[in-house]
């Protein structure tokens, strides 16, 4: 595949949990934050940094960090500070912020924020702009009725703030900017790569589409997501604009071990834990009123249960992009999901759950010793011969 990419994204949780935090229904807007231990937390942060960094070493083109609130399944509800610290220590990889919900911000100083972190990277940096969850919602005064049409004069506030000299002014039906002035302007002329992430809302798809960005697709199916895919294509080209493979990033969650057994001994614990307890909610909380449109909750109660606090290996790794066992098996996988999806960018969840700092530096490390060479020189149609 020419011009593969792979990113290492990393969620940073906080796993030291309570022995009865399964008798608590979310662990995400309510769940106490008594459980929040300072101390373990820094040992934590040290960690996933050096996982981070070691990405960047072992031959990652990127590394990814989000934003999410009032939960243990991320301890990064600023990552614009996560990837401030990244940038001295990483010399090559992309800094991905995929990335604060601009509605929930102001939206000139996200775009100061931004550009500030392109500038001290010398122009590595990526942003996404997702709508955010339903759960960000509570833990924010915004409305979630009027979220869409925030989000969407957020990311008008931001590009202007970004490609048009100033002073200029903005006057829009949720912000108002006299004066539109940002220092200082972005490294990247006229700005840095743009994602929109989301689950898969019409909304979402035609915003991307309308405005050239990428998209990336998340918890949604295969099925789905190359649907998603196709429709962007067809969308973006009405508005006279054509999306680039490198412009989908695909979410993989992957794990390489010596033999299938191993890697699946080694793996499914964490990716249980991740299912069951980092992404375990309400549906009161996932949806809050007015956050999705009648027929999207339909949509999204229908596999509610599949993604938000149950878990059944075989029934996610059927129908999700989860790639686990040899080298040569999940090359296999993600090359023949790359040739369907019509991408060449990967974005690799190598850490999950409450994986251990060793199996995260060994699973890093195969990744980039044994699927980067095979996907980076093999042809599109001998992946899809081996995968089959």
């Amino acid at each position: 595949m020419s011009d593969v990419r792979f990113n290492f994204m990393h969620f940073m949780p906080y796993v030291h949990l309570p022995p009865d935090h399964k008798d608590y229904k979310s662990l995400w807007v309510n769940f106490p934050n008594k459980y929040y231990d300072p101390e373990k937390a820094h040992a934590l942060y040290e960690r996933y940094l050096s996982e981070l960094v070691l990405a960047d070493r072992l031959g990652f083109d990127a590394v990814v960090v989000n934003e999410h609130h009032n939960t243990s399944y991320s301890m990064m509800p600023a990552p614009s500070l996560i990837a401030a610290t990244l940038i001295p220590q990483i010399r090559n990889a992309r800094i991905c912020v995929w990335g604060t919900p601009p509605n929930l911000e102001y939206p000139n100083r996200l775009a100061e924020e931004y550009a500030m972190l392109d500038v001290l990277s010398k122009g590595r940096l990526e942003v996404a702009f997702p709508l955010g969850t339903g759960m960000e919602y509570w833990a924010n005064p915004v409305n979630p009725v009027t979220a869409r049409e925030r989000h969407r004069e957020s990311i008008d506030i931001i590009l202007k703030a970004w490609t048009v000299e100033g002073p200029t002014s903005y006057y829009g039906d949720f912000y108002t900017y006299r004066f539109l002035n940002s220092w200082p302007r972005p490294y990247q002329q006229p700005h840095p790569p743009c994602y929109i992430v989301g689950t898969g809302s019409p909304e979402t798809i035609e915003l991307a589409a309308e405005l050239g960005f990428g998209y990336s697709a998340v918890f949604v199916t295969r099925q789905r997501a190359l649907e998603l895919n196709n429709k962007l294509r067809q969308r973006s080209a009405d508005f006279g604009h054509q999306v680039r493979p490198d412009q989908l990033p695909l979410g993989v969650l992957t794990y390489v071990a010596e033999s299938q057994e191993q890697a699946e001994r080694e793996f499914v614990e964490h990716l249980q834990f991740f299912f069951e307890d980092g992404l375990r909610t309400t549906p009161q909380f996932l949806a809050p009123p007015g956050y999705v449109s009648i027929e999207q909750l339909k949509a999204r109660a229908a596999v509610g249960d599949k993604l938000h606090g149950s878990f059944d290996f075989k029934t996610l790794t059927d129908s999700l992009f989860i790639a686990v066992g040899t080298a040569e098996k999940v090359a296999n996988q993600i090359g023949e999901w790359g040739r369907q999806m019509g991408t060449t960018h990967f974005n690799i969840q190598g850490h999950l759950g409450n994986m251990p700092h060793w199996k995260a530096v060994k699973n890093l490390s195969l990744i980039a010793e044994g699927v980067f060479p095979r996907l980076r020189a093999k042809p599109a149609a001998a992946q899809r011969v081996a995968a089959e």
